[in-house]
């Protein structure tokens, strides 16, 4: 990314999970931040959620997960970023995900994980070290 290009974030929801109010005070958190901030909506697939990233050019999708889905859903997506060539861009997750889980999460390749309670200083200063 060149020096004072604004960092572009995609912000989404994957599977049945329909409680989208962390995703948007995220996204909303973001914007103020100075970031460019592309919100997805509920119930997306991993498959749009890669196909928006790419179109959108992002640096980061941050996927918000409360569904229990995560150890399927998460991975999948970096499975399908690394089948496009787009493995640069860094997943990032937040929402209800045990403490093993994050691990395992983080082995596939997830960058970082935000419990449930995160301030938002904490997730915009890790983007912005990215």
């Amino acid at each position: 990314m060149e020096k004072g290009q604004r960092i572009r974030v995609l912000i989404g929801k994957v599977g049945l999970d329909g409680h989208d109010r962390g995703a948007k005070v995220i996204a909303q958190a973001l914007r103020d931040a100075g970031m460019e901030v592309i919100y997805t909506g509920l119930r997306q697939t991993p498959d749009q959620i890669v196909e928006a990233a790419i179109q959108e050019d992002v640096q980061i999708i941050g996927i918000s997960i409360l569904s229990g889905a995560h150890n399927y859903l998460l991975p999948r997506i970096i499975e399908l970023l690394a089948r496009e060539g787009a493995q640069d861009i860094q997943v990032i997750a937040g929402g209800v995900i045990p403490e093993d889980d994050k691990i395992l999460l983080k082995e596939a390749g997830v960058a970082e994980i935000f419990g449930t309670g995160t301030s938002t200083v904490d997730i915009v200063k890790f983007i912005q070290g990215v």
